[in-house]
């Protein structure tokens, strides 16, 4: 089986002995080149030249690029990218989602309303549907207001259990898919690179261990959950 090039040039990395220098910057071969805590210098077979930063994570090895050196980043700054990305990793935050995360706020993070408007304005397009359509826009609009002005990135899971809660115990139909909803928007969010990690509003594995189980329905109790099905 052919070995990826990070595994045959790590193998050249992990040979190397001492730190890198000026020199040896500017004329290492091909490879991955081992300056010290993390910090490598990787050369593609066209010979450009990147940094990397190598760390351990929940028993993986994520890689953190730090800039490229034929762009100007060099081994002293690229030392110090690798210091502060180590800073990030013993505050237990892991240095790649930390950037993500601050790279988002600096571009100005949208609030929920925002994402979802702009889901809204997708399903007008894939919503054939003018009941189901005035549906997503009441759920969300209405169901939903609480989470409305947040940020997507600070929603985390006692904002959604608050919203849900109150429709929960009468309404759970019309919260369930209010939730459904809410995940939705959140997806979206994450797919745009405003958020990171799992979605709160995720019901397998999460929130489905947060509520009550659905209570047996009597015949009674049937019939008035339909009517209320048919209301969201």
């Amino acid at each position: 089986m052919r070995r990826n090039m990070g595994d045959q040039l790590g193998d050249r990395a992990m040979n190397q002995n001492g730190k890198l220098n000026a020199r040896k910057v500017a004329t290492a071969p091909p490879g991955y080149h081992l300056d010290g805590g993390g910090l490598y210098l990787c050369v593609s077979p066209s010979l450009r030249r990147s940094w990397v930063y190598r760390f351990s994570w929940k028993g993986k090895r994520p890689e953190m690029g730090l800039g490229s050196y034929d762009e100007g980043v060099s081994l002293a700054e690229a030392r110090t990218l690798r210091d502060e990305a180590r800073r990030v990793k013993r505050n237990g935050k892991n240095p790649v989602e930390a950037r993500r995360a601050a790279w988002a706020a600096a571009a100005g993070t949208p609030t929920f309303g925002e994402v979802a408007e702009k889901l809204l304005e997708a399903k007008e397009k894939e919503i054939r549907s003018k009941r189901n359509l005035d549906q997503w826009k009441s759920s969300l609009r209405q169901g939903a207001a609480r989470l409305w002005s947040q940020r997507v990135d600070e929603i985390g899971t006692a904002a959604v259990l608050e919203t849900l809660t109150p429709l929960w115990n009468e309404k759970r139909d019309l919260a369930s898919r209010l939730r459904g909803r809410i995940e939705a928007v959140l997806d979206a969010a994450g797919a745009q690179g405003h958020r990171t990690g799992e979605n709160p509003a995720r019901w397998r594995g999460h929130l489905k261990h947060l509520f009550p189980k659905r209570p047996k329905l009597t015949k009674g109790h049937h019939a008035a959950m339909l009517s209320i099905s048919a209301e969201i």
